[in-house]
This record gives structure tokens, sequence and C-alpha cells, in this order.
């Protein structure tokens, strides 16, 4: 029963009997009207080990990915912050204002009606940039928002390591969220709606290690002290340029972007294999919910 409920609630098959007011609900008069397939008992005990045993790997799957992301979170906070360092480095961090080492790309505010799918120009929009679990961006390969170039003729262009923050955020864990630029195609990508497009010096932050600069405890809380406040926390190019960090040599920088990368690869390959099974489910409900695909049922002894 809890999986034919599943299906209908994954393939839009409630709309005709949810009753639409301020919050949609099922009231139990329409429930009880729901057609349900007829299932054999046996059929139905076959079609439940089926669906079992692919939730089991979903949530053995899931448990490995929160245990990755623990690996993650930890080597995060030892290895942005020079509590542990890796083999080879010895040398002292130095102090950098950012404000120093920086200049901003301009960007350009268009709604999301003024966007489309068909123009050249790629845009990035804030709203883009807090869904995103990925810390970098393929502009010339991800799908993204296009803009007619009229409407952008005055932004500035991204380029490979650029670094484009989502300037506000109502919730606090969305401060300082960004994504670096590893990429762009040849029609150009623009900063969008609320974003800060920041060019650091290559020599200071290298291409790689900025992805992870949201998550260097100092700049986090720079960044909430002073938000701190307003009902929408804000990021600014003056908060940015403010903000003193104690930061490693660019090749212990490049070192630590290795790590944290492979880490963020292993991770995404399991969602990717989480999307996978999860599809694949969605699929067996489909064929066996539906009696489009039968399972072969032991006939019981007489």
């Amino acid at each position: 029963m809890l999986a034919l409920l599943e299906l209908r609630a994954r393939s839009d098959g409630f709309a005709d009997y949810v009753t639409q007011t301020s919050i949609a609900h099922l009231p139990r008069e329409k429930f009880v009207e729901l057609p349900i397939p007829a299932i054999p008992k046996a059929e139905q005990n076959e079609i439940s080990d089926a669906l079992r045993d692919v939730d089991r790997l979903i949530e053995a799957l899931q448990q490995v990915i929160a245990k990755k992301n623990d690996v993650k979170w930890g080597l995060l906070q030892a290895l942005l912050t020079g509590r542990n360092r890796l083999p080879g480095f010895f040398e002292t961090w130095s102090e950098v204002r950012l404000g120093d080492h920086v200049s901003f790309v301009r960007s350009v505010a268009l709604s999301r009606d003024q966007l489309d799918k068909k123009s050249p120009l790629r845009y990035l929009h804030y709203g883009d940039i807090h869904t995103r679990s990925n810390v970098r961006l393929d502009a010339a390969v991800e799908s993204m928002p296009r803009a007619h170039l009229s409407l952008a003729a005055r932004a500035g262009r991204l380029a490979p390591g650029d670094l484009v923050f989502a300037d506000a955020s109502e919730d606090p864990a969305g401060v300082g969220k960004s994504v670096e630029i590893t990429d762009v195609p040849p029609e150009g990508v623009v900063p969008g709606l609320h974003t800060i497009a920041a060019r650091f010096d290559k020599n200071v932050l290298a291409d790689g290690y900025k992805a992870y600069l949201q998550f260097i405890p100092a700049f986090r809380d720079s960044l909430h002290r002073l938000a701190a406040g307003t009902k929408v926390l804000a990021t600014t190019r003056d908060y940015i340029s403010s903000i003193r960090l104690e930061l490693p040599g660019v090749k212990e920088q490049a070192a630590i972007t290795a790590v944290l990368s492979n880490v963020d690869n292993e991770i995404e390959a399991l969602q990717r294999r989480l999307e996978s099974t999860r599809a694949i489910k969605m699929g067996m409900m489909q064929e066996l919910l539906t009696g489009r695909t039968r399972l072969p049922v032991e006939a019981s002894a007489s």
C-alpha cells in the first residue's frame, strides 16, 4: 500500500483528488475513492521484497554519503585552519586582507522572466548558487539560464578562477555561499541578480582553493558578524574586502585543494549512484504496481 501511495505521489497521481486551498490536502472522503489495483497477495509479497531490496540499497548509499560528508567536514576544519598540515609543508601562514588582492566583476540584475533557454550568453543567478551542492561550476558544460546580449551588455564577463557569491540569505547557513568558475564557454557568462563576482590575485588565492573560502571559519564568522542585526543576511563587496585571513602559500593551497577535491568527487559519484538507484526504484514501481510487468510467483502447494 505504501509503495502504491509513493508511486502516486511521485507521478502526480493525486492531482484529481487533492482539494486546493491555501494548502493542498487530500480529504478522507476522496482518499477512499482512490482506485487501487487488485494485486494477488502472493504477488504483493514478491513486489514488496523487490522494492525492499532497492530501499536497502538506497539507505546504504545515504549512510555512506553521510559518512563521507562527515569526513569532508573534518578535513575542512583541519586543513583550512592550519590545525593539521599536509606532509612537506612547514611555512608559517601569512595574514592577508582580501580587499588588497581582489577586483570585482560587474553584475547585471535580471529577473527569471527576462531569462530564456536559447540565447548564447549564460547567466548565473544567485538562486542557482544557493541550491548547488557542488562548490565549482563548469559553465562551459553545465545547463544554465540564458540572457539576451542586449539585456546584459554592460555586465562583465566571468573567467575561470572567479568566485561568485550569493549576496543575500535568510538562512545563516547560506551566508558566504559561493561557487568558483572552472571554465566558461566562448559565448560568455555574466554574474546575475544578487551576486558578487570576485576576481582574486592568483598568487594569493590559488584556483580551486577559492571554492573552499566559504568554509574557512574565520571568513564565515566575519561575514556573520558583519551581517548581524538584519532580517536578510547580506554579503557585500565591502564586507568581503575588509576580512583578514591567515592563508597558506599557493603550493600548500593546491595540495589542500587536491585532498578536498578527491573527497568531493567521491561524494558526487555516490550522489549520482543514489539518484540512479532512486530512478530505478521509480521505474520498478511503475512497472510492477501497474501490472505492466509481472513477477513470477510460485504456485502454492495443494
